[in-house]
């Protein structure tokens, strides 16, 4: 039985995120409010740091290089301002964190790659709209049998 808390955070949840890996070099879609408009701006970097993976709250912080200072920005991955995150490179890593990333310059600040299907990662499966629909269908007939 779940909590109300629960309950509630799995309203905000998203349906199904992108797998994210520390190692891993991500373009993350923002939507960015400027007065009365609205953008998408585009981060591209490396994914120095997941939390929490399976929470509402997870979180990845993704690191590059803007005229040759380091950018580090936190990106909750259920936030509904967090349009898309699309995996261009997976490297092969033996930490969740990578924070000596950040001493690492030119080549020493390399990381070897590994095979991936990049179609399989980037395929966001949509949320069962159908289904939610049917189910208080079926519990009212249930309800009237009675």
């Amino acid at each position: 039985m779940q909590s109300v808390i629960q309950k509630i955070e799995e309203k905000f949840k998203k349906h199904d995120v992108v797998d994210v890996r520390s190692g891993d070099t991500v373009k993350v879609h923002q939507k960015i409010k400027e007065g009365n408009k609205e953008r998408i701006q585009v981060f591209q970097g490396l994914v120095i740091r997941v939390d929490r993976k399976g929470s509402h709250t997870s979180r990845i912080v993704v690191r590059k290089i803007a005229s040759g200072v380091g950018v580090e920005k936190s990106f909750l991955l259920h936030s509904p301002l967090v349009e898309k995150v699309e995996v261009t490179k997976r490297s092969k890593v033996r930490r969740n964190y990578l924070t000596y990333m950040r001493e690492r310059t030119d080549k020493s600040a390399r990381l070897s790659s590994v095979d991936f299907d990049r179609n399989e990662v980037n395929t966001v499966k949509e949320a069962p709209v159908a289904a939610k629909a049917e189910e208080p269908e079926a519990e009212q007939t249930e309800a009237t049998k009675e």
